[in-house]
């Protein structure tokens, strides 16, 4: 086992920097949710370049690749596409797409993929995995769901996924079992009114002071329905509506996500915020609309994965290194894949020295050793899963 982890690190270290420039390729030309052909096309150029034979699929967005002496029995996810965000890092390779840009990591995910793929290529185990990289993780539905219908998982026995962490320490993994991540969902309220003068709101149904009171008293009411196990967190990330400053407006909408840390809570979430919204709204007259488009369940780390992760990370880095964290109450539509097949996701320090930065960040960026340290552990992360 140690001899092999030498080769493991051996390796991660050999294609690291092409890993490190294919990410800095794909940080500069991100591609929102189901439009990565470039990123695709790139992906399966350097894996080609590799000596490996990608398939892509049908429409051009995603692709993944067979490794090893064996058909495939686990498989590691890496996922594609980029945000709505304007970057305002100065670096070299900094976004060449007004708007668009990777500040959630999707960049890093897809270069450890095409290094871990080369290294088992290189290593050629007694046995196979499925390297795959996923369009629209960021889109609702997510492409995981298509990709569970399309069956990329079928014939897995285990599944394995990163996820950068810019609070961790690069050197360091984050890892639990149980749930991860949180649900979330989309939420668009649309409010309707007579409209009228702002001189006589009394006369009509002021829908800015509506809308004001759901913004506020929406998460208060959800809060109480909740135990103290459950977690729930509402946030409108827009308010539109209204022409002109002395106009009541006939229509406003507020939209946002409502997240949730538990399974039977998200089940029953459309019920409880339909109820909670119209006790609001009501009384105030206005009518309502609401438009509750579900998410994805908690990514749920399997206890064997997690164990076969827990033990390839102390092998690569030493327990020091390998850490407990926290269910966080962003969401990850890998979990789709994982109402199928047990898997984990794993949290991967990123963390930069100069200057603390968030996911979904305009500054995000990563310190690009996480690279190298994230090939090895999912190399030999994978490698113990087969084995299993």
């Amino acid at each position: 086992m140690a001899d092999r982890v030498t080769a493991i690190k051996r390796e991660a270290t050999r294609v690291a920097p092409s890993a490190v420039a294919l990410r800095r390729d794909l940080h500069a030309h991100p591609e929102l949710g189901w439009t990565e052909r470039r990123s695709t096309y790139r992906i399966a150029e350097a894996l080609e370049a590799a000596g490996i034979s990608p398939e892509v699929r049908a429409d051009g967005v995603g692709l993944h690749a067979d490794v090893g002496t064996k058909p495939p029995v686990v498989g590691f996810r890496a996922d594609l596409d980029g945000l709505r965000i304007q970057e305002e890092n100065s670096v070299p390779y900094r976004s060449q797409v007004d708007g668009v840009m990777h500040a959630c990591g999707h960049d890093v995910h897809s270069a450890i993929g095409v290094g871990v793929a080369t290294a088992i290529h290189r290593l050629q185990p007694a046995t196979g995995v499925r390297v795959f990289f996923q369009p629209a993780e960021e889109m609702l539905p997510g492409g995981a769901q298509m990709l569970r219908e399309e069956g990329i998982h079928e014939g897995l026995r285990a599944l394995f996924a990163f996820h950068v962490d810019p609070s961790l320490q690069p050197g360091k993994l984050g890892i639990k079992v149980g749930p991860i991540t949180s649900a979330s969902d989309k939420l668009t309220i649309t409010l309707g009114g007579p409209g009228g003068h702002t001189s006589r709101p009394e006369q009509t149904v002021d829908l800015v002071s509506v809308a004001a009171q759901v913004a506020l008293e929406l998460p208060a009411r959800l809060g109480k329905e909740i135990n103290g196990d459950q977690s729930l967190v509402l946030a409108f990330g827009r308010i539109i509506g209204g022409t002109a400053d002395n106009v009541i407006p006939s229509a406003i909408e507020l939209g946002g996500t409502v997240r949730v840390n538990d399974t039977e809570l998200w089940t029953h979430l459309p019920e409880l915020v339909e109820k909670a919204t119209r006790d609001i709204v009501s009384p105030l007259g206005a009518e309502i609309d609401i438009e509750h488009r579900r998410g994805s369940p908690p990514v749920d780390n399997d206890a064997g994965v997690v164990a076969a992760v827990r033990g390839a990370a102390v092998a690569c880095l030493g327990a020091e290194n390998v850490v407990e964290t926290h269910q966080s109450m962003g969401s990850e539509d890998f979990s789709w894949l994982l109402q199928d097949v047990p898997g984990a996701m794993a949290r991967l320090g990123a963390a930069l020295s100069d200057r603390k930065v968030d996911l979904h960040s305009p500054r995000f960026d990563v310190d690009e050793s996480t690279i190298e340290t994230g090939i090895a552990v999912a190399v030999e992360s994978l490698l113990r899963l087969a084995e299993q």
